[in-house]
This record gives structure tokens, sequence and C-alpha cells, in this order.
């Protein structure tokens, strides 16, 4: 194998690794009620979604066969949930 798909190879898991979000049981155990917005960003990555009502926001973050959904008030986590985590 030649040094550029060797390269190309390396570039495409590196881009794959830092694109990974963090949608599994291991970061959905890290998560609190009470935590502010930027705390689960930064554990979870950006949510795929949100919709917004008054001063609720509701976010969820999926893979397709992984999802999590926070409900925040006031930008501070208030309930969790998941589906397909394999907890």
């Amino acid at each position: 194998m030649n040094k550029f798909f060797m390269v190309l190879i390396a570039t495409a898991i590196l881009f794959g690794l830092i694109s990974c979000k963090g949608i599994d049981a291991e970061n959905y155990d890290k998560l609190e009620v009470g935590m502010e917005y930027d705390q689960v960003t930064a554990i979870l990555g950006k949510p795929d979604s949100c919709s917004a009502v008054l001063n609720m926001k509701n976010c969820i973050w999926s893979d397709g066969e992984q999802e999590i959904r926070i409900k925040f008030g006031a930008d501070l986590v208030v309930f969790t949930s998941s589906r397909g985590l394999g907890q």
C-alpha cells in the first residue's frame, strides 16, 4: 500500500474519531439533573435537534440506533431519557 492511501485511511479514521458523538451508556450516566446546557454539550456534543417552548427546551442526540433526550428548564437539566443504550 502506498503512502497516499495510508494517509487517506489514517485521516478518515481520525476524522471519524473526532466527529463521534458521546451517545453511549457511559456518557449518559454522567448526566445529572441540574447540569447546565454547556456541561451537557461538553459530554455529548452538539444536539441533533432542539425545540423550545417558553422557558423549556427539549434536545435530542441520536445516531440512528441510540438516542438521548434531555429536557432543560432555564438551561438546566430537569429530565433525561434514553433509548437503545444497552443499559
